[in-house]
């Protein structure tokens, strides 16, 4: 994960930076063609850096509470969208693993529909993308340099092996923030 955080978050963070700057440029002296260019340049990698910021803190060594279920509101919540909590997480386990390509499966709150969702993003796609009322509890990132290095290529137990260390507290948080009266 240090080289995840390091290199790979870091790269997002330095190339959406390159493309502000490149488009407050082509802003400032009307080229439209280049602002053009540059919107998957920073839908991509403004994404990855928002995308990952999330998937940190969905993350906490064991002894931090990293793996424990859910409580109060959020849990009650998965069990009437889901069913259970094992529910859930095979949910999950089978959209991420099913992603043709890089992608993120997504646990979030569909604010419209006032309930849970699980979701699928291509490449660094923001859960947002699927929909403006999405507000993201969890993500998993399921490109390979999320797992490649401890996993090979067995996406299927890297997500199986990432509930272990899955940070509810902070999904909870955000859970509740959305909807304090649950």
């Amino acid at each position: 994960m240090h080289l995840h955080h390091q290199k790979h978050h870091q790269t997002y963070i330095t190339n959406y930076n390159k493309a502000l700057e490149q488009l407050d440029d082509a802003m400032t002296k009307g080229d439209a063609s280049t602002v053009v260019k540059l919107q998957s340049a920073i839908k991509f990698n403004g994404g990855g850096h928002v995308n990952h910021s999330i998937f940190w803190k969905n993350l906490a060594p064991i002894h931090e509470g990293g793996g424990e279920p859910p409580k109060g509101s959020l849990g009650w919540a998965i069990d009437n969208n889901f069913g259970s909590l094992e529910a859930l997480i095979q949910k999950m386990n089978a959209e991420g693993a099913a992603l043709q390509g890089s992608g993120w499966v997504w646990l979030g709150v569909d604010k419209e529909l006032n309930r849970l969702i699980v979701e699928t993003t291509g490449n660094q796609d923001p859960l947002v993308t699927k929909g403006p009322s999405l507000v993201p509890l969890l993500g998993i990132d399921v490109w390979e340099h999320a797992y490649y290095l401890q996993y090979k290529n067995v996406r299927p137990d890297y997500l199986k092996n990432i509930w272990k260390v899955m940070n509810w507290k902070y999904a909870s948080e955000v859970y509740e923030k959305e909807f304090p009266e649950s």
